[in-house]
Parts: structure tokens; C-alpha cells; sequence
């Protein structure tokens, strides 16, 4: 009878705890001959696709910015149509004549304001008084200071350079 060989004891040994947990999954890496084939293919088709790819990204961009001038274009012919539809309306062209052009039926009147407004402060009147929506009666007697003026004319003393405003233009008699 042969001897058999005496079994052996496998006993684990525990490593040094001294490396950091990427080091030993770097030492745990096993490359093969197939891996390192698939590597190079990789880089290999991220180097010839890579300007291709840049190309198709550089034409999307430019593709997105012309759509974005068409919307515009799109967007200013509604308005240039709407416009001309407006102007097919025949009150709104008399609207535009009467604003533009002071544009008057026979038989109106069309008063025009010379002269810039006070663009300080619409709101009030030049002594500061608060401008109502509301009509308001005058606090003056108009009659009395109509008659009081006309008294006042007839028997005054003053020379019309004493007036002073109150004198009469050229061509009026």
C-alpha cells in the first residue's frame, strides 16, 4: 500500500491593512491580452469619431440659432401682416389720417396745442394744487368782474404806456 501524502492545512494570512481601499483594487486588476485589445479599440474609435463628432455638435448649434432667426423672421412677418390688415380697416386709416396728418371732415374744427406741456408734474397746477377729475364751480363772480373791468377802463387816468400789455397791435383798430 502506498502512503498517502499528508494533506496540507491552507491557514488565511491576512494582509497588511497599511494600503488604501483604490490600491488594492488597482492590484486586483488583471489585464489579459483581450482587455488590453478592446482598450486600444476604444481609444482608436474615440480618436476617428472624435472630430466627427465635433462637427455634428458645432452643425446642431448652428441648426438651433438659424430656427431661433426663423422664429424671429416668423414673428416679424405676423407683425408686418397684422399691420396690413389693419391698414384694410377703413376707420383705423381714418384713425391714422386724423392723428398723423390733422386730417378734418368739411365742417370741423380741429384745434391744434403750439408748444411743449410742462412735463414736470402733470398732477398738479402751478400753485400746487391737486388737478380733480371732477368739474368745479368758480369761486369768481364773473359778472361783477366783467362790469368792475369795463368801470375800471372808463374812467381810468393811465396812459397805454402805463398799461402796458393792454395795448393794441399793429392792424387792429
Amino acid at each position: 500500500m502506498m502512503a498517502r501524502a499528508p494533506r496540507t492545512r491552507k491557514v488565511p494570512v491576512a494582509l497588511p491593512t497599511m494600503e488604501s481601499a483604490p490600491e488594492a483594487w488597482l492590484r486586483n486588476i488583471r489585464l489579459s491580452g483581450f482587455a488590453l485589445l478592446a482598450i486600444g479599440v476604444l481609444v482608436l474609435g474615440i480618436v476617428v469619431l472624435a472630430p466627427g463628432l465635433r462637427t455634428y455638435f458645432e452643425q446642431r448649434q448652428q441648426i438651433a440659432a438659424l430656427q431661433a432667426e426663423v422664429a424671429a423672421a416668423q414673428a416679424e412677418v405676423d407683425g408686418l401682416t397684422a399691420e396690413v390688415d389693419r391698414w384694410s380697416d377703413p376707420a383705423y386709416i381714418e384713425a391714422q389720417a386724423r392723428e398723423r396728418i390733422y386730417y378734418v371732415y368739411p365742417g370741423e374744427f380741429s384745434y391744434l396745442v403750439i408748444g411743449e406741456p410742462d412735463t414736470d408734474d402733470d398732477t398738479t397746477t402751478k400753485n400746487g394744487a391737486p388737478i380733480s377729475d371732477e368739474i368745479q364751480t368758480t369761486q369768481v363772480n364773473w359778472v361783477q368782474s366783467l362790469l368792475s373791468s369795463v368801470v375800471t377802463a372808463g374812467v381810468t387816468d393811465a396812459t397805454p404806456a402805463e398799461l402796458g400789455d393792454l395795448q393794441p397791435t399793429k392792424g387792429s383798430k
